[in-house]
């Protein structure tokens, strides 16, 4: 019951804020990264594209040499070879522009790794505890915290969902459809769009991984151990990620949803979730805690 009360404060908060969602998830013949929305993603989506232009261009380079060399040196056209075992500009060469290229990708990459490892101070702190198979949320500064399962995970495929009265309901009431079904979950982690984000990732059983690609996010949960990450979301929208370490039999049915919404509604939600658990309004508690 009250997962029915969060799911569904959930996504009147996240629906009320903004009238056309984003929707981070991938698609059908997608080519290439989810569209980032945050610092850290763009950041990545940029690297991933100057590797991919330095790639692309050796392969092309190595490409037209070898055909140059197969066309130009061919037994047929060389019947003499040359017997040369060394040439000093050559070997300088080959050695000098890897290197170069190396350094140049090592600036941003190690610039990006910096970024991804100094979490700024946070606005808002959330724990993700991986379990086998869903994730649970804890929110410290406002005692919250909430388990999250994936919608009608009980089912082969969407049309045995769809045959089944049960299946058919949850879905109906979560709002999930076939493109969403096995990322959609009952619960979501709902923050602030620009606040900062500390996710502290641990598990409760074997290793997990929370991944949310849209963020640019990825951090393994393991069982005693607490790991950090950060994220600051510029766009309001529901984002989806799944876990991404193997972790048992259902490791495929423990999506991650995160709905992003205006600081209004996210307040709003926090009312919400703590009356639902039986708990005095925040402005009440943090009254409370100032005496």
């Amino acid at each position: 019951m009250l997962k029915v009360i969060i799911g569904g404060a959930l996504w009147m908060a996240a629906a009320a804020s903004a009238a056309a969602q984003n929707i981070g998830m991938p698609r059908p013949g997608q080519m290439g990264l989810q569209p980032p929305v945050t610092e850290l993603a763009r950041d990545q989506v940029a690297m991933d594209d100057l590797l991919l232009w330095i790639t692309g261009l050796i392969v092309l380079f190595v490409t037209v040499l070898l055909g140059y060399v197969a066309w130009r040196f061919n037994a047929k056209s060389n019947p003499t070879p040359a017997r040369f075992t060394h040439n000093s500009v050559i070997e300088v060469v080959w050695t000098a522009v890897p290197v170069m290229i190396l350094v140049a990708i090592a600036f941003p990459s190690l610039n990006l790794l910096y970024k991804q490892l100094t979490i700024p101070e946070a606005d808002v702190t959330i724990k993700a505890t991986g379990n086998q198979w869903y994730w649970s949320y804890e929110y410290p500064d406002y005692e919250i915290d909430f388990d999250s399962v994936m919608v009608a995970g009980d089912y082969a495929d969407w049309d045995a969902v769809m045959a089944s009265d049960s299946g058919r309901a949850e879905t109906e009431e979560f709002g999930v459809t076939r493109e969403t079904w096995r990322l959609a979950a009952d619960a979501s982690m709902v923050v602030p769009v620009g606040a900062v984000i500390r996710v502290q990732a641990a598990a409760s059983d074997v290793i997990h991984a929370w991944t949310v690609p849209s963020f640019g996010v990825k951090m393994d949960a393991i069982p005693g151990r607490l790991n950090e990450m950060w994220f600051q979301a510029d766009e309001v929208g529901v984002y989806y990620g799944q876990c991404s370490v193997l972790c048992g039999v259902k490791h495929a049915y423990m999506p991650i949803q995160v709905k992003v919404v205006s600081r209004e509604d996210f307040d709003a939600w926090v009312e919400q979730t703590r009356t639902a658990q039986g708990l005095p309004p925040q402005t009440v508690r943090l009254a409370q805690a100032a005496q």
